[in-house]
């Protein structure tokens, strides 16, 4: 699916996971059953676009989408400071 996120006065690009969690909240299903495949922002724009796969389950969207896009749409962890 294609959608469109507008971000205004927030800056650049939103991160893949600001996308997901707006469009799972739009769909009204699981962060987990969204994966965002390309995200992107015209020059000076203050919307982004992008394309995402919405899956039934998690468990599906596993069989199905590539190793690197799973990977991109998990957050990662920041290093715990000692």
């Amino acid at each position: 699916m294609t959608f469109e996120i507008e971000h205004g006065g927030k800056g650049g690009t939103p991160l893949r996971l600001q996308a997901r969690e707006e469009l799972a909240a739009t769909l009204k299903i699981k962060i987990e059953q969204v994966y965002i495949k390309k995200l992107e922002t015209k020059t000076g724009a203050s919307s982004s676009t992008g394309e995402a796969n919405v899956y039934d389950s998690m468990e599906q969207a596993k069989l199905v989408e590539p190793e690197y896009i799973i990977a991109r749409n998990i957050p990662k962890e920041k290093p715990k400071e000692e």
